[in-house]
Order: structure tokens, then C-alpha cells, then sequence
């Protein structure tokens, strides 16, 4: 489990660049509670624009809760804050798996300090700090990918965005075959034909979400990542919920396989969903429902979802817009930890040799057995181990871009994978073969 507490160390005052020379002058430590957090802010607007007035209260509380956990680092000239990286305690769901996760955000410099190496050396006492918590794995949205790839953070995945006609919600199909319910005999498969509501009584404890529902949330949204085996989603602390659920403009509704949070957009022309969850038919069909409601006012409904979801399924018409909108990267932090909390599908066994170099977190370097079967993964020292077999060489990179999903053949392309054969190949992409994905654009 990672700590949270305070770091008590903090980097020396000389940093290093990434390529050998000294950053004379800059101290990076975590930011404290004696720090002047309206610097930051300054940081903040010169970055990446101006905090709104009705957003500044949640973004001081936010910061707040960071620094309390130690999690912002600032870079210090003479005393001055020059730049400052922030990364959020998360966890993320690997093959419906959980495990910590650092969410790398608000990296910055100050516009007169770009160039100097400010980033890359905040980003190496990043890194190191993550690592020292006990973070398995870390993911980011890059506003400059170079400068994270140097650091072994790879493109991994996307967000995902559907736009509906309102109307192709209003009437959804009903299930393929008469007799088709889910297990347990809930029948929800069964609803939602022309005009019929499923909502209430078809979603088991559907309700409307109030600013005291964080853990009630987090941990739903948690089942059905793990009944559906999503692979990279995230959850927040539910502290972090409050501000959101609280906002008078976003609509949020509960169930006890699913969550539905929608806001309107454009006046009120579009529905705009920040998340839609269900593990259930009855529940998918009750929380699209509650959206067809608005078709007398809206003409669409703009989605945030996971590439497969249902909605593809559920219309009558073949009128789903489905697009990937951002990607994202994961770096591998501890990579036995994270084989070793990492769900893999049951049916699949594994054994095969690998060779990392990782010469940023040199923990990870070296020759490996890698194992999967029965749902779950092991990786362990195999430096000794006499074989004839070439083994799969990755770096960093590669093995962020492998644990993810990305098939090996791609990744022989791109250069980021070698050795073995196609054998190993087959085995690889039937582990860890996925469309990874975040709904969560912290």
C-alpha cells in the first residue's frame, strides 16, 4: 500500500539534468504547509491559464490536500518557487485488479526558467518519490510527450467519446432472445422496448447521488470495474468526489452496480455525460433512460465512456459516434509489484523469459520469468537461469506499452520489443491483450 505521509527527506540543493550536468541553485522538495500556496497559484495561471473565480475554493482545498500528503514537489530558486509537479493518490484497474496509482499532473515552469532543465530534474525527483511510496504504476496526460518518454512513460491508452442522437435513446432494443436474463433472474436483459421505463424498479437501488456519497461511489464504481475486467480506469479518493458532487450544474445518479454523472452543455442543446458505469443490463438500460428523458430538449447526448460500451447495442439505429479523444501514458514503477497485482484473463497460462532495461529505475533491469495463470501473474529473477531460448527484450517504454495492451507485433514495429518468436508473441497479446482506457481527465 502507499504512504501517504510527508516525505522527511527532500532532494539536495544541486539537481542533476538528464544528461550528466549539474542544475546548480535549484532546490526540489515537497511543497509544505508553511509554503505560500498563492505562489503556486501564480505558477498555476501563468502555466495553463486562469482558475475561474467559482473554481478557486475547490482548487486551494485541492492543493491543500496534496501538500498534506506530500504530493506536490516545487523547484526553488533562491527561495523563489520556479516550478512545481503534482501527482494524485489513485488507485487503477488492471484486468478488473486494482492497484495504487500516482497520477502525475500540473508539471510546470515558470515561462523566464524553460530551458534550463527544471523539468527533466523534477520529473527524476518525481519519479524517485513515486518509487519510494510504493507506487507500482504511474499515469499521466502529456502536454509534451518527449520529455515523459525520456522517463519511461509510454502512450497507453485513450479517453473514449460517443455522441447520440436523443432520440435513438428514446426506444432502446430489447434483448436478442426471448428468456435471455442475467444471472441471479433480475430479467434486465428483457426491458426497455418501445416507451417502456425500466427505471426505477429495474436498477437495484438507483437514487439520486448526494456530496456525501464519495465512498459509496468510489466503491461502485470499483465493482464494476472489476466485473467488467476494465483495464485503466482509475478511482479518486472519495474526498476528492465532494466539490464535484456538490456543483449545482452536474446531476448524478447512484445505483448498486452503477453511476451515471451528466451536466447539460450548450444551453441546453446537448447532454454532456462525464461518466456512465453499469454491470448490469437493468442498470445500463436505466441510467441511458434517465438521459432519453431529456430528448425534448436535448438533440444529443456527448459521452464519456469506455470503448465498449453498451449504448452500441442498445439503439435502434446504427447512429453511435464513438472517437478517442486524449491519450495517455503509464510508466511501470515497480514492474514485479505491478505484474503481481494485475489481473490477466483465467484461461490463460504463461511462461516465457524477459529481459528489461530500465536504466531510469535500474530495479527493473535485467533477465526475468514471467508467469500467468489462473488469473493472476508473477514476474521474478531469472539472472541465473540456464536457457538456450531468446528472450523478450523490452525497455521502459516497451513494457509500459505491453502492459497496457498494445499487441507485440505493433510494438516489434515500433521498436520497442525483440527477441522471442511468434509463440511468445501469441502468449503475450493473450495476457496482456486490451483497449486500456480512462474516463478521469485529472
Amino acid at each position: 500500500m502507499c504512504r501517504t505521509s510527508t516525505p522527511t527527506t527532500t532532494c539536495p540543493t544541486t539537481s542533476w539534468k538528464s544528461s550528466g550536468e549539474p542544475l546548480t541553485g535549484i532546490q526540489i522538495r515537497p511543497l509544505g504547509p508553511g509554503d505560500d500556496i498563492d505562489a503556486e497559484l501564480d505558477l498555476r495561471r501563468r502555466a495553463f491559464g486562469p482558475v475561474g473565480a467559482a473554481h478557486l475554493a475547490a482548487w486551494h482545498a485541492s492543493v491543500r490536500h496534496s501538500i498534506d500528503q506530500g504530493a506536490i514537489l516545487g523547484a526553488f530558486d533562491d527561495g523563489r518557487l520556479i516550478g512545481s509537479a503534482r501527482y494524485h493518490v489513485m488507485r487503477q484497474w488492471w484486468h478488473g485488479r486494482a492497484m495504487p496509482m500516482a497520477g502525475v499532473a500540473g508539471v510546470k515552469v515558470a515561462p523566464e526558467h524553460r530551458g534550463r532543465g527544471v523539468g527533466t530534474a523534477m520529473m527524476a525527483a518525481l519519479l524517485a518519490d513515486v518509487a519510494d511510496r510504493g507506487y507500482p504504476v504511474s499515469a499521466l496526460y502529456p502536454a509534451t510527450v518527449p520529455l515523459y518518454r525520456t522517463f519511461g512513460w509510454e502512450i497507453a491508452g485513450g479517453t473514449y467519446q460517443a455522441v447520440v442522437p436523443s432520440r435513438s435513446l428514446a426506444a432502446l432494443i430489447p434483448a436478442d432472445a426471448a428468456g435471455i436474463t442475467e444471472r441471479g433472474g433480475s430479467g434486465g436483459g428483457t426491458g426497455g422496448g418501445s416507451g417502456e421505463r425500466g427505471w426505477p424498479g429495474g436498477a437495484a437501488g438507483l437514487r439520486r447521488a448526494t456530496a456525501d456519497d464519495g465512498p459509496a461511489i468510489v466503491a461502485v464504481k470499483g465493482r464494476v470495474h472489476e466485473a467488467l475486467r476494465h483495464c485503466g480506469p482509475n478511482t479518486r479518493e472519495p474526498q476528492e468526489l465532494r466539490d464535484w458532487l456538490d456543483k449545482p450544474d452536474h446531476f448524478c445518479y447512484l445505483a448498486a452496480d452503477g453511476f451515471l454523472s451528466y451536466r447539460w452543455a450548450k444551453g441546453t442543446e446537448e447532454v454532456a455525460v462525464d461518466e456512465l458505469l453499469a454491470a448490469s443490463a437493468a442498470t445500463a438500460r436505466a441510467l441511458w433512460q434517465i438521459l432519453a428523458s431529456h430528448a425534448s430538449m436535448a438533440g444529443q447526448v456527448r459521452a464519456c465512456l469506455p470503448p465498449d460500451d453498451t449504448v452500441q447495442w442498445l439503439t435502434r439505429e446504427s447512429d453511435v459516434q464513438l472517437r478517442r479523444t486524449n491519450a495517455w501514458m503509464l510508466r511501470i514503477v515497480d514492474a514485479p509489484a505491478a505484474i503481481a497485482a494485475r489481473g490477466f484473463p483465467a484461461g490463460v497460462t504463461l511462461s516465457v523469459l524477459v529481459e528489461i532495461a530500465d536504466p531510469v529505475r535500474p530495479a527493473n533491469s535485467g533477465r526475468w520469468r514471467l508467469e500467468v495463470a489462473g488469473g493472476g501473474g508473477s514476474l521474478r529473477r531469472a539472472d541465473t537461469e540456464a536457457t538456450v531460448v531468446d528472450p523478450v527484450r523490452l525497455g521502459a517504454r516497451g513494457l509500459a506499452a505491453l502492459f497496457a495492451g498494445a499487441p507485440a507485433g505493433a510494438l516489434r514495429l515500433a521498436g520497442l520489443l525483440a527477441g522471442g518468436d511468434c509463440g511468445t508473441d501469441d502468449g503475450l497479446d493473450a495476457a496482456f491483450g486490451a483497449a486500456a482506457f480512462l474516463l478521469d481527465t485529472w
